[in-house]
């Protein structure tokens, strides 16, 4: 199917700032090639530095950056830098997420709406303001320009019934063959329709390491064969609690009179992921564990892994503006300007 829209150059995005040691020679060897990494060992997990460094590594898989060679992606000193960075983050993501192979009682948890209404989406649909809601979308921004792109890793990995169904999820993803209605088309629509940058990787100096570490869990599970079944359960939790959350947005967006270009991809969402969730649970996962049943464990991880970032990305949204402040390093021109104390 033919785009109704003009053609847009597809441009790489710059090298983002560096964070610290780990980041600045990551930068430093996709500018000039591979250094000595420092010890990474101490480095927070989670922190600004590490995930700075691992999503820049991860992004030679995807569009790669303005002045750095293609051939860096495949670099064996750039990839051992990152398999020392992964261990760190896969280890403490193993601490701190306990393990089941209980799949079952997992998904179904996810269905429940939590009682208290506790939540960046639930804050946006009550009272939250323009600024939020546009913050809210720049830190988005990182995944929902290449929506579906990390989990279309693990197609090659996947056989038989589990592998039809996905590609029907991802084949929904990506416009069902109309480019204009693509969920990252209709991210960057909405974008600009808000008076944000739609530029793909636009908002990387921007967006907090609790952003950087979702999409970095996602590139993680789907580059490595290894991971495939916790990519199955990254792709479950989103696409088993997305319809209610995208409810929300859709609702605060109308509460707020957005024109209806900034409310159509949340609004497609609704639908759409309330059908993806049965094509998950019932035509990807229940035969990839029916075929791979030493995978169940492994599909928990990758359900539990996806909340423990998610709430750790909304807890610092919430917490930022319950103080009166931006969520992001570079905050936008509408946001308040903090008071000195």
């Amino acid at each position: 199917m033919l785009s109704r829209s003009d053609p847009r150059p597809v441009e790489p995005p710059s090298l983002p700032q560096a964070r610290g040691p780990l980041s600045a020679a990551v930068l430093d060897a996709l500018r000039n090639g591979a250094q000595v990494l420092p010890p990474v060992d101490g480095a927070d997990p989670f922190g600004d530095d590490l995930q700075l460094a691992l999503y820049c590594l991860y992004e030679l898989h995807y569009r790669g950056f303005a002045g750095v060679d293609d051939e860096r992606e495949w670099d064996p000193a750039l990839l051992t830098i990152r398999a020392e960075l992964e261990r760190v983050f896969l280890d403490a993501l193993r601490r701190e997420v306990p393990p089941s192979d209980d799949v079952a009682a997992e998904l179904d948890a996810l269905l429940m709406e939590p009682v208290d209404g506790h939540g960046v989406s639930y804050h946006l649909r009550r009272d939250g303001e323009l600024w939020k809601l546009r913050e809210y979308v720049a830190h988005r921004s990182l995944y929902h320009l290449k929506e579906a792109d990390p989990q279309a890793w693990v197609i090659a990995r996947l056989d038989g019934p589990a592998k039809a169904a996905l590609v029907t999820v991802e084949h929904d993803e990506y416009g069902a063959g109309d480019p204009d209605r693509m969920h990252a088309h209709l991210f960057a629509e909405m974008m600009r329709a808000l008076d944000l940058d739609a530029g793909y990787g636009a908002y990387l100096d921007a967006a907090a390491a609790e952003t950087l570490a979702e999409v970095n869990l996602m590139s993680l599970c789907g580059l490595h064969r290894a991971l495939r079944g916790a990519l199955v359960g990254q792709f479950a939790a989103v696409e088993l609690t997305s319809s209610p959350g995208s409810d929300r947005l859709v609702r605060a967006m109308r509460r707020l009179e957005l024109p209806e270009a900034a409310i159509a991809f949340y609004d497609e969402h609704i639908e759409a992921d309330a059908v993806h969730e049965q094509l998950v649970r019932r035509g990807v996962i229940t035969p990839l564990l029916a075929a791979d049943p030493e995978l169940a464990a492994d599909v928990v991880f990758g359900i539990r892994a996806s909340g423990f970032l998610a709430d750790r990305f909304g807890d610092l949204l919430l917490e930022r503006w319950a103080a009166g402040r931006s969520a992001l390093r570079r905050p936008l021109p509408d946001a308040p300007v903090p008071v000195p104390a």
